[in-house]
């Protein structure tokens, strides 16, 4: 057998019974100082390959089906001796591309079949919204199972999840390859038999999760020698859910791998303890006797709270006789804090929605988190610390169970450990440095399949938020009018209501995408290219869907998008214009901004999310005639452009930090453990 062969991470005697690589000591990076691979600086020799591979595929496209069939066999074995890196990976290319075509009525692209070599090679590429970037994952999966390889395709939620392997499992059934899906109601037994799958389709939590499971458990992570002889120990026959980290194929690999990446994944469990219970109670009712300003103070971006002398000495005398739990100052001060927290910064609407209960299910109000950046409920992630039983009393309903830690991990160390590791988004080139540093990723710009028929229309910025208001719903309804479908992207929940309710008393007819509705929201998706339609969005907007217009729409100039987002990152303002004009179709783009003040300390505005555009509130005060009587800024839209920028890369800067500092403390979380001879 080839040794590129010998390469290929599968369950077995060379890999072991539980496949995933090791981390460098100390956290250190896979490809630091490393040149960028020569290739990927010359995107037009992979679409020479690329076009090999698609004229391979149109060539086996005069065989009958029992002629095609045939070959798959020769092909496979072919793959299993060369490895993915060679001229065999490119032969089953055009093979699973040509599968493709009889089972999904659609041939790949040029650009599709330059993804997927990418992604065989380990790379992560780059395609621009409604370029296939499904199509493409599951191209690169059919060649990596041909290979033996068990292979998780991640993307953004249960419904992709599902639709995804839905859509292409007639495709794995010609190349004799099962296909599965997990989802968050499947149960252990259910996630056991889908991961024995070849390719299985799954969100990047609950892979994660179902790890850290196994984990604990099952002490994956050990030599193979030992993974053997816990596997010979195991009387009950039930062992880990996964096979190992073998290969993983990320769709919105930015979403995931650098968005997602600031938030630990914990697993824990429920523990019944009174004590804690009241002592979150009178955390509670302290917090609601100390005052702004003069007990406590907001500070900082983003805010936190900050007890003042004066109410630590007033915490202390308040807390005498409350029991021992309140003895200790510290402990008393950080749970206050955490009470001022819940009771100040959090808002409904913007940080979390309250999900009324269903008393016919026995289902009993909650609060459920809002993920800042992507817009949706954040499904089965709770605050920490008590946080999320004060926010439930701020709310008046019953507190949930307490959790206790078992063991904690941030996406950055759990993707390192996949064997083969690659992946898609439309927005890639600004992360790429973190990206490749971190996962060893480097990255290729796939060009558009078509010429990029899109305008960016200026930039604008106004005075206050109900000037921006009055002059969004008049665009709207002009372009409306006009037979244009409008996508509005707004902030927050709140925001985006606020925006429909002003919609709805012009007589604006409209639909609404954020998180409350995130279970319709690929059929509001789906109804969103019409011509005419106006649908307004949190920053989600459906991503991971696409908008498919109809022939009135075209014709009328497309998709237009007004966002009206505080974007803390360039990508995130891609990932909403790039709605716009997919397939080379016409469509426009344009941002409208209302620049607030750096948030003052000891206010409640200090809470505020979203890049916080101090240099365009600077501008707008040292310029004469700095707002027109429509309320709109006088300034050039390049110079606002410039200070939106700036703003934003300051933003970027800061919580690449924040990354960078939460993957070394879980560095050193996991080495405390491993000192205390806890499992690991």
């Amino acid at each position: 057998m080839n040794t590129a062969a010998l390469q290929l991470p599968t369950p077995g005697m060379r890999w072991g019974s539980y496949p995933e690589r090791p981390e460098p000591p100390g956290g250190r990076s896979w490809r630091r100082g490393l040149p960028l691979p020569f290739a990927l600086r010359w995107p037009g020799a992979w679409r020479q390959r690329a076009q090999a591979v698609w004229d391979q595929a149109a060539r086996w496209q005069v065989l009958d089906d029992k002629a095609f069939s045939a070959m798959r066999e020769p092909v496979q074995q072919q793959l299993l001796r060369s490895g993915l890196d060679g001229a065999a990976a490119a032969q089953a290319l055009a093979y699973v591309a040509e599968a493709a075509r009889r089972t999904q009525g659609r041939q790949a692209y040029v650009t599709q079949l330059m993804a997927a070599l990418a992604l065989l090679r380990g790379h992560l590429a780059e395609m621009a919204t409604g370029e296939g970037k499904s199509l493409a994952a599951a191209l690169t999966a059919g060649v990596a199972a041909l290979a033996g390889i068990p292979v998780h395709v991640l993307t953004a939620n249960d419904y992709l999840v599902q639709r995804d392997a839905e859509t292409f499992a007639p495709l794995y059934r010609l190349l004799h390859l099962r296909c599965a899906w997990v989802g968050t109601r499947h149960d252990e037994a259910e996630r056991r038999q889908a991961y024995a799958a070849d390719v299985v389709y799954v969100t990047a939590r609950e892979a994660a999760f179902d790890y850290l499971r196994d984990r604990m458990r099952h002490g994956t992570g050990d030599a193979p020698l030992r993974q053997r002889a816990r596997a010979l120990a195991d009387h009950a026959g039930a062992g880990p859910v996964l096979r190992g980290l073998c290969m993983a194929v990320i769709d919105e690999a930015d979403s995931i791998l650098i968005d997602e990446a600031q938030m630990p994944l914990v697993l824990s469990r429920e523990v019944v303890d009174p004590a804690a219970r009241a002592f979150l109670w009178q955390a509670w009712a302290l917090s609601g006797r100390l005052v702004l300003g003069h007990d406590f103070a907001l500070s900082g971006q983003p805010a936190r709270v900050a007890l003042l002398p004066a109410g630590l000495e007033r915490l202390a005398r308040l807390a005498e006789g409350l029991g021992p739990l309140w003895v200790n100052a510290q402990h008393r001060a950080e749970t206050v804090v955490t009470a001022l927290t819940a009771r100040h910064l959090l808002q409904r609407d913007r940080d979390y929605v309250l999900v009324p209960g269903d008393p016919a299910q026995r289902k009993k109000p909650e609060i459920a988190i809002v993920d800042a950046l992507s817009g949706r409920i954040a499904e089965g992630r709770r605050w920490s610390r008590g946080l999320h039983g004060l926010v439930a009393l701020k709310e008046g309903i019953p507190m949930p169970p307490e959790s206790e830690t078992l063991l904690q991990m941030t996406y950055q160390r759990f993707f390192r450990r996949y064997h083969r590791l690659c992946g898609m988004s439309g927005t890639l080139a600004e992360g790429r440095t973190e990206l490749r540093q971190l996962y060893g990723c480097t990255m290729l710009r796939v060009p558009l399949r078509l010429p990029d028929r899109s305008s960016a229309w200026p930039l604008r910025c106004y005075a206050d938020e109900a000037a921006r208001q009055r002059a969004a719903v008049a665009r709207i309804q002009a372009l409306a009018a006009s037979g244009r479908p409008v996508l509005v992207g707004c902030d927050s929940v709140a925001a985006s209501e606020a925006m429909g309710a002003a919609l709805a008393a012009a007589g604006v007819a409209h639909q609404m995408l954020h998180a409350r509705l995130d279970a319709a929201e690929a059929a509001i998706v789906a109804r969103a290219g019409a011509h005419g339609q106006v649908t307004v969005a949190t920053n989600m907007a459906g991503r991971g869907t696409d908008i498919h217009l109809d022939a009135l729409a075209l014709a009328a100039g497309g998709l237009h998008v007004l966002s009206c987002q505080h974007n803390a990152s360039r990508r995130h303002d891609r990932q909403l214009s790039g709605r716009a004009a997919r397939q080379g179709q016409p469509g426009s783009h344009e941002t409208w901004l209302v620049p607030r003040p750096p948030p003052a300390a000891g206010t409640d505005e200090a809470g505020g999310t979203g890049a916080r555009l101090s240099s365009l509130y600077r501008l707008l005060r040292m310029l004469p005639g700095r707002v027109r009587a429509d309320g709109r800024a006088a300034l050039p839209p390049a110079l606002l452009a410039w200070a939106l920028r700036r703003e934003q890369q300051r933003t970027e800067r800061l919580q690449a930090r924040r990354r960078q500092q939460l993957f070394q403390q879980d560095i050193r979380f996991d080495a405390s453990l491993c000192f205390t001879g806890q499992r690991r």
